[in-house]
Formats: C-alpha cells, structure tokens, sequence
C-alpha cells in the first residue's frame, strides 16, 4: 500500500497555506498531507511534524509534477503574482493531470462569474482551466480577509483616520483562519464532480462600521475617511505601496462599495461547523500586535 500523501497543498509557505496544512494536520494526520513549497530548506519550521514538504514552483512545471506525485486531491492556492497568474495555474493544472491527481480545489474569489473586482478575471479563466482539465473540483470562491482591513490599522492609528473608498459598502469578511478550515474541510469532503462554494462572513459591516469598532477599542476617535477610488490610490502610493498594490486595493474598495464584497449565504460557517470570526476580534488581535 502507498505510503504517499494523500493531499497536498501549493503556496503552502504563504499566510494561508500554512493554516490549511495545519488545519488538515489536525484532521487527517500529519503523514496524509505534503506541502509544496518553493525552498523546502527554509520551510521546516513551518509546518506540523509529520507533514512531507515538496519543492515546487509555479513557474518550473517539471518541479510541480513530482511534487503532486501520489496525491489524490490537491489544493491549488492561488499564486501572489497578480497579472501573471493564469499561466502559473495553467501549469500546476497540467502538471495534476499528469500526476494523476484525482481532484483540484482552488481558492477562488466570492462571486467569481460575475464579480466587478478586477482581481476576479484572473480567478474565471483559471476556474475554467480547471472545468476544461476534466478533473473533479471545489471551487472555493473566498471573500475578503478582515486581516485585509486590519493591515490598515497602524497607519489608521498613526493618523488618526482610516482611509478608504468603499462609501457605505457592506463587506462579509471573514478571518484567514475561516477562510483555512474551510479548505481543509471541502479538501476532505467534497464528492460531487464539481462544487462551488461562495465563502464569507455571517455578518457585514461598512467600514464607517469598522472604523467605530477600532476607535472603540484603540480608546481614541479614528474616523471613517471616504475617497474617491483615484485619490485613495494617490494616498497608498504616497505611503509607499508599490503601484500595483495601490492600484488593487483601490479597484477593491471602489467594487466594495457597489456590493461586490458582500455576501449573506453563511456557506462559510456551515462549512467550517461554527460561526466565522467576528471583525471585532481580528482588530483586537491587530490592536495587541500593533
């Protein structure tokens, strides 16, 4: 009998990646899950004893194909490389089929086929590589991470104002955290030949919301500072955020406002088997960090 293991996750070094493999760990054991990363020498320290570590690159097929070798479900986590993504996944795709992985889930984007984000297009040609590979697959269409907001919290702080350009936008986030479990959970579980999952946050808040929360608890008034999409790219790229970033965040909030991060469903916590993190508690752990 094959001793491989029998999932394993791309990205796994990232933010996300590392809860996933640790969420699988957790429910699986450690010696069914491999996590592939770009330099296994420096990644060890990273993951639960137990779990194989695999070098693999989006960008180098061959190191793929033998990192997926073995597995029978695999999650593609979606590369940090925006503007150069499809290929990237085109190739972790191919190098699956030929691995003779079973099923692919991929962390997609809420709402992926109609979202107005310009994150989202990206996101609908790699679900339809995936559709067009003929594999099973879970598409787990994740909203935004309330970390997200609360990178924003110590310059918020710093100023006195938390800028943004959502207007009165309700966001349904959730915590990275959330947002693993619910990997490892369809990973595990999904059957059906194709599952999509649009995942977010039991509740919704307007950053005009957020803003209150964090003045709360940092005991000190920090407004909600609303801007026109252009000018708040202005300001993040006046605070040393490289173009492309700037460009992003603000294209997010700008859809933010019109409802493209918004979602009431609650598919996330029926997932996952308990309520989704509440914003307030991701600021309080931003507030104890800051």
């Amino acid at each position: 009998m094959s001793t491989s293991p029998r999932f394993v996750v791309t990205g796994a070094s990232g933010q996300l990646g590392r809860l996933v493999v640790a969420a699988l760990a957790r429910r699986i054991g450690s010696s069914a899950v491999a996590a592939v990363v770009r330099d296994p020498s420096r990644a060890a320290s990273l993951f639960p004893a137990g779990v194989s570590i695999r070098k693999g690159d989006y960008e180098q097929p061959e190191t793929l194909e033998a990192a997926f070798a073995g597995a029978e479900r695999l999650l593609l986590i979606s590369s940090n490389a925006v503007g150069a993504r499809v290929p990237q996944h085109r190739n972790a795709i191919e190098a699956a089929k030929r691995a003779g992985v079973k099923r692919i889930a991929y962390t997609s984007l809420l709402h992926a086929d109609v979202s107005k984000l310009g994150l989202a297009e990206e996101h609908r040609q790699t679900e339809a590589l995936i559709a067009a590979s003929g594999l099973d697959h879970s598409l787990l269409r994740n909203g935004w991470y309330t970390e997200n907001y609360a990178a924003s919290i110590p310059p918020a702080l710093q100023h006195g104002a938390f800028i943004g350009s959502a207007g009165a936008g309700r966001i349904s986030s959730a915590s990275r955290q959330d947002y693993a479990e619910a990997a490892a959970v369809a990973l595990i579980g999904d059957s059906a030949a194709r599952v999509a999952h649009e995942l977010a946050g039991d509740s919704s808040y307007s950053l005009t919301e957020f803003a209150a929360e964090l003045s709360h608890q940092a005991g000190k008034p920090i407004p909600y500072v609303d801007m026109p999409e252009a000018e708040y790219r202005a300001a993040l790229l006046g605070a040393g955020l490289p173009e492309g970033l700037a460009e992003l965040i603000a294209n997010s909030d700008a859809a933010a406002a019109n409802g493209a991060l918004f979602d009431e469903s609650r598919t996330l916590s029926q997932l996952i088997g308990r309520p989704t993190t509440p914003f307030a508690a991701t600021i309080a752990e931003a507030l104890k960090a800051a």
